[in-house]
């Protein structure tokens, strides 16, 4: 062999020494996140419970008064907020079957 040849060579195993690392570290981050994606069902559940719930509305009823402080996140009285979530997290799951 000569040593344009062994350059190439040199040149072809670093750039699939590349590949390899970022396809590995895709596929770890890809894992990671499928794990914590099925790890957090049971809060998406709650909250689905949640959004069809007496307390929701009790919650919604305090808001419509003015009774809840100014400063309290209140993105779950929000229908469109967790409708969406809700859809989202459906079609997301799509992608795991």
């Amino acid at each position: 062999m000569n040593e344009l040849q062994i350059k190439q060579s040199i040149e072809r195993i670093i750039g699939m020494e590349d590949i390899l690392t970022n396809v590995a570290n895709a596929l770890d981050e890809l894992e990671a996140a499928v794990k914590k994606y099925k790890e957090i069902q049971p809060e998406i559940k709650k909250l689905e419970e949640y959004f069809t719930s007496a307390e929701r509305k009790t919650d919604l009823a305090l808001e419509e008064e003015g009774l809840l402080p100014k400063n309290l996140k209140r993105g779950v009285l929000s229908e469109d907020d967790i409708d969406d979530l809700l859809d989202r997290n459906k079609e997301d799951g799509q992608l795991f079957k």
